[in-house]
């Protein structure tokens, strides 16, 4: 998110919405895609947001309004995008465990691509699209065996990753689709990773997926798109970014004269920068010299610190001047019973109980990854819009954590 905002207005949002709060800038996530949209001009594109990164109706309806399509890995991500008002027809649905009535549900609503990821998949939605008598489109995504220099957690173009086809395997299987009455071949897909900041391995994946396309060209298999994903980086802390005109100018360079229209799939550089977490200091202590921080967020509601040891931004939205002579390391603990629980280490900062923190970048995998753990209710979430705030999603409460259970008592 910009700095659009003084401390003070940031302030007053969090005490008018309570702490711990999603903050997202509606502005800030309109340009991001015009970026994209921009990088494009006139070539035949397809631009899939990855409802993974942030699912918010508000902000998919936003996005859906701007012409957006949706990258989508489940039937509720599915659902939601219909229910924001997106377009079936501008859907593609990636993932590697589609069941049955995911399959029934997507091809009955018309969605514009299955990625394939394996060869039971082929034969199951071969299979139950004959059974509704609907033809269905697919691609395969490809896995390129391409290092793409991230986090290992979020590296996905790699064989020893669980993702997609080895490309040893792809001429075979595209021909074998070929011969299967209810598939209708559209395209070839590869996505290699998140949060990359190097662009020599989109490169290298472009390479070798064009050479299998003209391969099956030749065999008389004429492919329509190319999706390569997304996973563009964003700048946490002094990250070289890939420009997404770059992105994109590389690959209508690469794919040259072929007559291919291009997808893709950008999820945390269309929100990441647009969001925030804005928490509320309980208390500060001391062990022995260590400096800690406890806040009223905690990592059921960021939790990539913990599970990729991220390093987000911290400031103090409740000091506009720190004296230097308070500042000290501090630790950014939660309340949760967890060593793991912590959003930031080692912060120099000025802190007393009641300050407002800011963790910055927050928009992509924030809410989306949160969770209940210790019985603590999701934060709420909130747009910025025009220079007003409003809530687009309510805070849970705890009643509303086992509204949903049933307690049988055993005498």
């Amino acid at each position: 998110m910009k700095d659009t905002m003084n401390n003070v207005e940031l302030t007053q949002i969090a005490q008018t919405f309570q702490t711990p709060l999603y903050l997202y800038d509606a502005a800030q996530i309109e340009a991001n895609y015009r970026a994209y949209a921009k990088g494009f001009g006139d070539y035949p594109h397809l631009i899939c947001y990855a409802v993974k990164a942030n699912s918010n109706l508000s902000i998919l309806q936003l996005l859906a309004k701007m012409g957006s399509g949706f990258d989508i890995v489940s039937q509720g991500e599915l659902k939601r995008v219909l229910a924001a008002g997106g377009d079936p027809k501008k859907v593609v649905y990636s993932g590697v465990g589609k069941r049955r009535e995911d399959l029934i549900f997507a091809l009955k609503t018309g969605i514009a691509c299955f990625n394939i990821e394996s060869i039971a998949e082929i034969h199951l939605l071969n299979e139950v699209a004959t059974e509704l008598n609907i033809k269905a489109p697919v691609s395969l995504r490809i896995n390129p065996n391409v290092d793409a220099k991230t986090h290992p957690y979020i590296s996905t173009g790699l064989k020893e990753n669980k993702f997609g086809i080895r490309m040893e395997e792809a001429f075979e299987l595209y021909q074998m689709m070929a011969t299967m009455p209810s598939l209708m071949i559209e395209g070839m897909d590869f996505h290699i990773g998140s949060q990359l900041t190097e662009i020599s391995p989109y490169a290298e994946a472009l390479d070798l997926t064009l050479a299998l396309i003209d391969r099956l060209a030749d065999a008389g298999i004429t492919l329509k798109h190319l999706d390569m994903g997304g996973g563009l980086g964003i700048q946490y802390e002094d990250e070289t970014l890939i420009d997404p005109a770059d992105w994109i100018a590389l690959a209508i360079e690469k794919i040259g004269a072929r007559s291919l229209k291009l997808v893709i799939e950008p999820g945390r550089s269309i929100v990441g920068n647009a969001g925030m977490l804005i928490t509320e200091v309980i208390l500060t202590k001391e062990n022995e010299g260590k400096h800690f921080a406890v806040v009223d967020a905690a990592m059921n509601d960021l939790i990539r610190p913990a599970l990729y040891d991220a390093w987000m931004e911290i400031r103090n939205l409740s000091d506009t001047v720190q004296n230097t002579a308070d500042m000290k390391s501090y630790d950014i603990v939660g309340p949760i019973c967890e060593t793991g629980d912590f959003l930031g280490k080692n912060r120099m900062l000025a802190l007393k109980a009641g300050d407002y923190l800011m963790v910055k970048d927050a928009g992509a995998y924030g809410f989306a990854m949160a969770s209940n753990y210790n019985s603590r209710g999701r934060a709420a979430e909130v747009l910025l819009q025009d220079g007003k705030a409003r809530l687009i999603r309510t805070r849970e409460t705890e009643e509303s954590l086992f509204e949903l259970e049933v307690a049988h008592l055993v005498k």
